[in-house]
């Protein structure tokens, strides 16, 4: 069993592959690179990751999908309607957008986008994370009066058009492409509570 302070040199680990995966892909993150940027012992990579590169990968989209997931939740703590919670998660995106001078995104849309079709296990770990946001954002839905089914393809199509919008906001260095995300889901989602009404 790992103690405490082999948890934290895990979770260290965990986060500097996050960081570097933000800033640099997956592919071009090596692992030498995460032991520098943890401050950890060569031998501590191996010893909390025997599998590699992969399972590292695997741990740090776990650990972005929970942060995406504190911050939706962290979002919900003051009542909102579904409109007024995605601009709150909007508005940090953004923020981290400008704080990073565009360098972060998401990493869970990078490992998909470069490793999904080599590997079975972090595209599972990404169908995960990408499913462990959908799902309160339906329940969401479900609680302001939205059908289950029409609440799931709604979840859906917000964290879809979110992470696109992440992605052509770093392209574009402007935060302008998330703000008009967050403009066509307004209309979606008012249409949405019109129809449920």
């Amino acid at each position: 069993m790992v103690g405490t302070k082999g948890a934290e040199t895990s979770l260290r680990l965990a986060e500097s592959m996050l960081e570097l995966i933000q800033r640099h892909g997956y592919s071009g993150t090596g692992l030498n690179a995460v032991v520098e940027h943890a401050g950890a012992p060569k031998g501590s990579l191996y010893f909390h990751f025997p599998q590699g590169k992969e399972a590292l990968g695997e741990k740090a989209v776990e650990l972005a999908a929970a942060r995406f997931g504190s911050l939706v939740a962290d979002s919900t703590v003051e009542p909102a309607t579904p409109g007024e919670l995605l601009r709150r998660v909007i508005d940090e995106l953004a923020g981290m957008l400008d704080d990073s001078d565009f360098q972060l995104g998401c990493p869970v849309s990078v490992v998909t986008l470069e490793m999904g079709a080599q590997s079975e296990r972090l595209r599972d770990a990404c169908a995960d994370a990408f499913e462990s946001w959908i799902e309160p954002v339906s329940e969401l839905l479900i609680a302001h009066g939205r059908p289950r089914s029409v609440a799931r393809a709604l979840a859906t199509a917000v964290v879809s058009m979110v992470e696109g919008a992440v992605i052509v906001s770093r392209a574009q260095r402007s935060t302008e492409p998330l703000y008009c995300a967050a403009q066509a889901l307004d209309v979606l989602l008012a249409q949405g509570e019109e129809a449920s009404a």
